[in-house]
């Protein structure tokens, strides 16, 4: 812990790297906390910036692809009849912008604590947890319910994160970078009882993402699990010995998820049902299908340029009461697919740009073999399949935060010159 606290810089770059550390640990808390941590920051960089101290370090180009969406808000702007919802998406999604610009004009290198943010990070989403955990574990004990009632309805997906007011995907994106970050530092680690220790602490958040059941979240786990990290990170021995304890925890997830009526139900019959599109079925009555039917109509009415920024909701409210999605049209529930949102805002336009964001990412990613950035981007373009993640405040800081953290990055030193080992695929790049 000692390297997450304390670290040997100028005051003014220790005041920005607390500052960040401050946003990270309180990022699945209250997003109050989060805002005045990253409004401090940028108070530190604009003073630092006046006296003339500010200068941009080792930044990629890549790190300025999320302000490009940014811009697509604003210039879509132009053709919307909700001006006034539109300066509030102006608003809302302003740290699109403002996370390259602290990259960019803060004066520390931020390559360098990389590792100690990741792991601060990471250890929060793993006590939030094991709070959530206990949560549960109390109120099943305090209502006198079997334990079996912790796979139940009552303590899966949106209830188990409850306690901590925060949207079950959201959290689960957390847990998977957190998850992420574990097994680095696992493999990176010389001393084998850290080791095991980090590995419990993945075993923990496994557990977690199989409790929220964040259907694309788990999703895209299974590809990074399988995939992107035995290949991107691993070689020879701890890529073969890693593939078959990833292989079997996904086979033992299946054989869970099938035997377990809720499990089951959760992941597959409600997925059969989402992606089916009957509404007015008993146990599903306006699936997602209905509400992405309902968009598309939308989208064909105008698919050059869309209905501009601010519009979305608006829209789909019409169409949800012209096809009697009644409960959709009382929560106002947006398209829930962040592709067709793009497409309502700016057209066909829209949505190639922010396609062409996270190709550009994947482009990045691959070249340098960066098993961060390409498990970032795996699980964004999974989730946005399922939800408009650049229409909720920890989703659009999510996005935005790490796509410029782990973008912004020329190379792939990932302090591996200081903590890598044999295990770990050879770098490349400078």
């Amino acid at each position: 812990m000692k390297e997450v606290f304390y670290i040997d810089d100028t005051p003014a770059n220790k005041i920005s790297y607390y500052f960040m550390l401050v946003f990270l640990v309180t990022l699945p808390f209250d997003r109050l906390y989060s805002e005045l941590a990253l409004i401090g920051l940028l108070l530190h960089t604009l003073i630092h910036l006046r006296r003339g101290q500010g200068r941009p370090l080792s930044f990629h180009w890549s790190g300025w692809l999320v302000a490009a969406l940014y811009l697509l808000t604003i210039v879509a702007t132009g053709w919307s009849h909700q001006q006034g919802l539109a300066f509030k998406e102006w608003e809302k999604q302003l740290a699109l912008l403002l996370f390259p610009l602290i990259f960019y004009f803060t004066q520390p290198d931020w390559k360098i604590y990389q590792r100690r943010l990741l792991k601060a990070f990471a250890l929060s989403c793993f006590f939030t947890t094991v709070y959530l955990y206990g949560a549960a574990l109390l109120a099943i004990r305090g209502q006198g319910l079997p334990p079996s009632s912790l796979f139940s309805p009552l303590f899966m997906n949106h209830p188990f994160s409850a306690p901590i007011g925060l949207h079950a995907t959201y959290f689960s994106l957390y847990i998977g970078i957190s998850l992420v970050t574990f097994i680095w530092l696992m493999i990176c680690s010389h001393r084998s009882l850290v080791r095991w220790c980090y590995a419990l602490a993945s075993l923990v958040l496994l557990a977690a993402i199989l409790q929220l059941a964040a259907r694309a979240v788990g999703i895209s786990l299974l590809i990074i699990l399988n995939g992107i990290l035995p290949f991107w990170l691993m070689k020879g021995r701890m890529r073969r010995i890693f593939l078959f304890v990833s292989l079997s925890f996904t086979l033992l997830s299946l054989i869970a998820v099938v035997s377990n009526d809720n499990l089951h139900n959760r992941y597959l019959v409600q997925l059969e049902e989402d992606l089916r599109g009957d509404a007015g079925e008993k146990e599903n009555p306006e699936p997602r299908m209905a509400r992405w039917q309902c968009a598309w109509e939308l989208i064909r009415a105008s698919p050059w340029i869309g209905y501009g920024t601010g519009m979305e909701v608006g829209l789909l409210k019409e169409k949800y009461a012209n096809h009697h999605l009644y409960d959709s049209y009382l929560h106002e529930l947006n398209a829930h697919n962040q592709y067709l949102s793009f497409f309502l805002k700016a057209g066909i336009a829209g949505v190639l740009l922010y396609i062409g964001v996270l190709v550009m990412g994947f482009v990045q990613a691959f070249r340098l073999k960066d098993p961060f950035l390409g498990s970032f981007l795996v699980m964004v373009v999974c989730v946005s399949f399922s939800e408009n993640i650049l229409d909720v405040n920890k989703g659009i800081f999510f996005f935005s935060f790490f796509f410029s953290f782990f973008a912004s990055r020329a190379d792939r030193t990932i302090f591996v010159r200081q903590y890598g080992n044999k295990n770990m695929l050879p770098l490349v790049g400078t």
